[in-house]
């Protein structure tokens, strides 16, 4: 899981926003500030369908190796080319529809979106307690890549609509103490891949809580001041 804010990026005018839900995956390109492990930065290039689209045509350049007398009939062959790259996607990277359905049953999903949604208000509870921030809506963002066979690669963000403290919708700047809140959103009973199951068996790798802050109990601002 990696915590989007703007402290997290190298570019973090990519986070620019006009509505609620921010999408990121398939719109720009993030880059992970310095403590970011080589495993994310891997992860976050594979997710450029360029590169994956070269990685599937890698046996068309072996073949113009082997066989330079046929190279030219190879470049100009664009159909195979084609085929391939869409069966790389479709079949390789990514589940069938029908058997991404098969990956969790009706009530599974409801169980764990039910689950993630009651964490999720519990950690938008504590950040608007914590702001003291007595009006406006608070968006808790998950986004996952639709790749199966590959490590999950899930996007997490805390993001305001105009008047929730700010002019305009926008992600918010997280303290340290609010990304560690942010961080338990999953664990062994809950785990990024539960969630990418649901999500493709679901057909949904958005997944956006809204919460009232005008909901956080005078016990939880009280907590949040004595904190």
């Amino acid at each position: 899981m990696f915590i989007l804010t703007p402290e997290t990026i190298w570019n973090p005018h990519v986070l620019e926003m006009r509505q609620v839900p921010r999408r990121i995956f398939g719109r720009v390109m993030i880059f992970p500030r310095r403590g970011a492990g080589v495993g994310l930065w891997a992860r976050l290039i594979f997710e450029m369908e360029v590169l994956r689209y070269l990685l599937a045509l890698v046996p068309f350049l072996v073949l113009a190796v082997l066989y330079p007398r046929y190279a030219g009939a190879i470049a100009q062959a664009p159909l195979p080319m084609l085929v391939v790259i869409y069966f790389f996607e479709a079949k390789v990277l990514r589940l069938p529809r029908e058997q991404a359905k098969r990956l969790a049953p009706a009530a599974e999903v409801e169980r764990g979106l039910d689950l993630l949604r009651v964490r999720a208000v519990a950690v938008l509870g504590k950040i608007a307690a914590g702001r003291g921030l007595a009006e406006g809506r608070l968006h808790l963002v998950v986004e996952q890549s639709d790749l199966w066979r590959m490590a999950p690669l899930t996007l997490v963000s805390v993001q305001a609509e105009a008047g929730a403290g700010q002019a305009r919708p926008e992600v918010l700047r997280l303290t340290e103490a609010e990304r560690g809140l942010v961080a338990g959103l999953f664990d062994a009973d809950f785990s990024e891949r539960d969630l990418l199951r649901i999500n493709l068996a679901s057909n949904d790798c958005l997944r956006d809580v809204a919460f009232d802050v005008r909901g956080v109990s005078a016990h939880a601002r009280l907590a949040a001041l004595l904190g």
